[in-house]
């Protein structure tokens, strides 16, 4: 039946499950809302359809139970667009209340938005017009998956590549069919497979509205591109589908995540429960605060009208309410359950471990009940943790299956390379796994997500070419984006043709990345970081949907010598078990082997020189985790100039060179076919360098 042939018969129907449920009578229609009074359900043909075919009215008495919502439209088909209205009390400042019965709402448990009808602006100036939201999508289609699962891969031999879907198809080099897209990604798998890592983390996917920017930006022609803007938890974002006025989200993205499956590549998926689309006071309603404001965010308690922002963009969701934290659940075991994914990274995380009242919670509902959820008992978790008001939680996040960016090991080793003296103690303890933050609360080094840049910042190019941010392009005034970057640009700002400065960042690039897939724990990488990809120093590419944003193409042959680096220090980090442990390096011996499973030493043997102020020399020796795997050891210098080092001598065991940041491509990585047998029981290391030698 067309969905034309309207007016549809309805029904009581039922309160569970929430969302539009496609029945064999046709669909069923569900949302909570404690305090509205009433509630009408608006059917449409399409996303840019300028009037409802069909307007439902809720009768209280039979179609709500508790407070839910409810109402079965007989024959409905798959398909239609919906919008809810509901009645209610206004009253903000006392009791949260914001019901407005002109305004359509987004249903929060929606499988499909789309947006065409959305203009953020014009209700901003003129306030709200009839039809003028965003609108959910029925959604019934039966799906192949071909006997896909969730992978299941150890969390030591992860290794993480953080990656905009946008932005990384959109420049016109990439040479896609459809460039920013699920599919467009799908494109480009062959790359990723070629670069060794084991799981892509995708910036946001799920809806968000890119009409999320002060004016002043959107004037300059900029929208939100990271896409740190949620409104539709259970949708990918419409943006990023071919044909998503075709409801055709959910194939899409499967299809990617299919695809990248076969290829032995899992999904992680960047979420964004600590704050909504819709802002403060002065912000829109598009779906909770039109349902259950009080419920959904977190209210200051005398004034009800302000929202508390732990988050930096206007509101902080109310994770914590019992409601809420259904809801979180829910949409990301269906993410599971549904799309397959491997698993989640939730930004400002720690903001999700605050209460009503925003007071950090010792026990946090919400966290534990991810840490314990069955269906989320394979999946990877990993947690930003800290948030925009200053709770830093890195080390002592609650649960021990919860991952953390590690910002201590970032800092540590941006501090280290460029310089920076007096840090060899704490580097060594992040190359062991960071012990300090993790052991005393049982956990280990895969607790550890380890990163030396992320989207937000600069990029690992601009980290050693520029000492301070650019951002004016964003249209605020250079404001925007953090001012303790830890970089250092080798004597001059931004670009040059300076031969001598450019091999030193080069190297210094090399020396970051060698660290982070030396360390025990999770290696994460920036996608672009690879070829060198720059934004300008820009660290703060949030609006930047353009060609500061996007991932140039052309640089894998610009810049093919640092891929090729990369390629093989992932290589060389596959085949080393011994970089991949679940546990400290501790110095104990290893059982089965007669030796440490590490030994720290200066440039002289097991004289680390831990105590000295102005060391900036470390080296180490790696047992082998495993009869086949070769030893290793490694030498760094971050000092200014060469220095000698003594090398290990053992029984019936040979040193080869395997890796060397100071020396040109191919040769500063060399696979065991490669290498070259060392005669002497010394080497010399140069400046700013790092070397690594496989024993065997």
């Amino acid at each position: 039946m067309s969905v034309s042939q309207a007016p549809y018969r309805i029904l009581p129907g039922r309160r569970y499950p929430p969302g539009a449920t496609v029945e064999d009578d046709g669909v069923n229609f569900s949302v909570f809302s404690r305090h509205a009074t009433g509630a009408e359900l608006l059917l449409y043909e399409g996303a840019d359809s300028e009037e409802p075919f069909q307007v439902i009215r809720l009768d209280p008495h039979s179609h709500r139970t508790f407070f839910s919502w409810h109402v079965l439209v007989v024959d409905l088909a798959p398909g239609t667009h919906y919008t809810w209205r509901m009645e209610g009390p206004n009253d903000p400042h006392v009791h949260g209340w914001r019901f407005d019965a002109r305004i359509e709402l987004v249903d929060p448990w929606a499988r499909a938005v789309n947006v065409d009808s959305w203009d953020r602006w014009r209700r901003q100036r003129e306030g709200a017009q009839p039809h003028d939201s965003p609108r959910a999508v029925v959604l019934a289609e039966e799906y192949d998956w071909e006997c896909d699962t969730p992978l299941r891969m150890p969390s030591e031999q992860t290794i993480v590549y953080e990656v905009h879907v946008g932005g990384f198809t959109r420049h016109p080099t990439s040479g896609v069919r459809h460039p920013g897209t699920f599919l467009g990604l799908i494109e480009k798998i062959p790359y990723l497979k070629d670069l060794g890592i084991t799981h892509v983390e995708l910036m946001p996917v799920m809806a968000f509205d890119e009409q999320d920017v002060p004016d002043a930006v959107w004037d300059a022609g900029l929208r939100n591109f990271w896409g740190y803007s949620t409104f539709g938890f259970f949708s990918p974002h419409p943006g990023y589908c071919v044909t998503p006025d075709q409801g055709t989200h959910r194939r899409e993205f499967r299809d990617m995540v299919k695809a990248l499956h076969r290829a032995g590549i899992g999904v992680i998926v960047d979420v964004v429960f600590n704050h909504t689309s819709e802002g403060n006071s002065g912000g829109p309603t598009l779906t909770f605060k039109g349902f259950g404001n009080e419920t959904f965010y977190c209210l200051d308690a005398i004034d009800k009208g302000i929202y508390l922002d732990f988050t930096g963009c206007g509101n902080t969701l109310n994770a914590n309410h019992p409601l809420v934290t259904h809801f979180i659940l829910d949409a990301l075991e269906y993410w599971v359950r549904e799309m397959h994914v491997d698993g989640f990274r939730f930004d400002l995380a720690s903001a999700m471990a605050r209460d009503a009242d925003g007071r950090p919670m010792a026990n946090p509902p919400v966290l534990w009940e991810i840490e314990l959820s069955d269906t989320l008992a394979a999946s990877k978790i990993i947690a930003e943790a800290w948030d925009a008001a200053g709770l830093y939680q890195v080390g002592t996040f609650p649960g021990y299956r919860w991952m953390e960016w590690n910002g201590r090991y970032r800092d540590t080793i941006r501090r280290f390379v460029r310089g920076d003296k007096g840090l060899v103690p704490e580097v060594a303890t992040r190359l062991s796994g960071s012990s300090d933050l993790y052991q005393a609360n049982l956990r280990k080094p895969i607790n550890s997500i380890n990163f030396v840049t992320c989207h937000d910042g600069f990029t690992l190019w601009d980290l050693v070419s520029y000492n301070r941010k650019h951002n004016l392009a964003n249209r605020e005034g250079n404001r925007d984006g953090t001012n303790d970057n830890l970089s250092w640009n080798g004597g001059v700002e931004g670009e040059t043709k300076d031969a001598e400065i450019l091999g030193l960042r080069r190297r210094q690039a090399k020396n970051l990345l060698s660290l982070m897939f030396l360390s025990q724990g999770i290696p994460m990488l920036l996608a672009g970081d690879e070829v060198l990809r720059t934004q300008q120093g820009n660290n703060n590419t949030w609006c930047q949907d353009n060609e500061i944003g996007w991932f140039d193409w052309s640089l894998l042959e610009t810049n093919g010598h640092m891929l090729r680096f990369v390629r093989g220090l992932i290589a060389l980090r596959k085949r080393h078990p011994s970089l991949q442990r679940r546990h400290f390096l501790s110095g104990r011996v290893v059982p089965g082997r007669d030796l440490p499973d590490v030994v720290w030493h200066g440039h002289k043997l097991e004289d680390p020189n831990w105590d000295d102020p102005e060391n900036q020399i470390l080296a180490f020796t790696l047992a082998p985790a495993r009869p086949e795997e070769s030893m290793l050891h490694v030498m760094l210098n971050m000092s200014e100039r060469a220095r000698c080092f003594e090398l290990p001598a053992l029984d019936g065991m040979d040193w080869y060179l395997a890796l060397d940041t100071a020396r040109a491509s191919p040769t500063d990585v060399m696979s065991p076919d490669d290498q070259t047998k060392l005669e002497s029981s010394s080497i010399l290391a140069r400046s700013r360098s790092i070397m690594v030698l496989e024993g065997r």
